[in-house]
C-alpha cells in the first residue's frame, strides 16, 4: 500500500502546482502575482489581466470582450454585462465576489447613453447594496472604439 501512496501524493502536488502556475503567471520580488485564470480573455502586450498584492486584487480595465471569440459583444447592454463578467471572473479566481469590490472606475464613450445601461447591469449583477464606490468618466475614445472599460479593485484577504 505504501508504494502507491507516495506516487499519489506526488501526482496531487504536481496537479496543484500546475493549477497555480496557470493562474499566477509571474511574481515580483515583493510577492505581487499576476493573474491569468482559465476562461478569461487573453492579455496581449505589456499588460496583465490582474494582480494580487497582499489582500487586494487589482483588475485591469475590462471591456465587453467575449472570451470564447476574442471579439467585443455587439449589443451595448450585453457588452457592458460582459465587461462586468470578465472582471468578476478574475476576482473569483482569487476568492473575491462582486460584493468584495472596493472601487470601480468606469470609462464610457457617451455618459448620457451608456451610464443608464451601466446602472442597470450593475444592479442586476450585484443584486442589492452595498455597491462599491464608483467613478464614471466620459472619455473621447476607448480602445477599439469601445463604449465602456471598467477598472476595479477587490478586497480578498489571503487565507492563512
Amino acid at each position: 500500500m505504501r508504494k502507491f501512496a507516495l506516487p499519489g501524493v506526488l501526482a496531487v502536488a504536481m496537479a496543484v502546482a500546475a493549477l497555480a502556475s496557470s493562474v499566477a503567471v509571474a511574481q515580483s520580488p515583493n510577492g505581487v502575482r499576476t493573474l491569468d485564470p482559465p476562461g478569461a480573455i487573453k492579455a496581449e502586450g505589456t499588460w496583465s489581466l490582474g494582480v494580487r498584492a497582499g489582500d487586494f486584487v487589482f483588475v485591469a480595465g475590462m471591456q465587453g470582450v467575449d472570451p470564447a471569440t476574442g471579439k467585443l459583444v455587439p449589443d451595448p447592454e450585453g457588452r457592458i454585462r460582459q465587461a462586468f463578467l470578465n472582471l468578476r471572473l478574475i476576482a473569483q479566481s482569487e476568492s473575491a465576489s462582486l460584493q468584495d469590490c472596493v472601487r470601480l472606475t468606469i470609462y464610457v464613450s457617451d455618459l448620457a447613453k451608456v451610464a443608464p445601461l451601466v446602472d442597470k447591469v450593475q444592479a442586476e449583477l450585484w443584486g442589492k447594496p452595498p455597491y462599491p464606490p464608483r467613478t464614471m468618466v466620459e472619455v473621447r475614445r476607448l480602445f477599439d472604439d469601445d463604449i465602456v472599460e471598467i477598472d476595479s479593485v477587490f478586497w480578498a484577504p489571503v487565507k492563512k
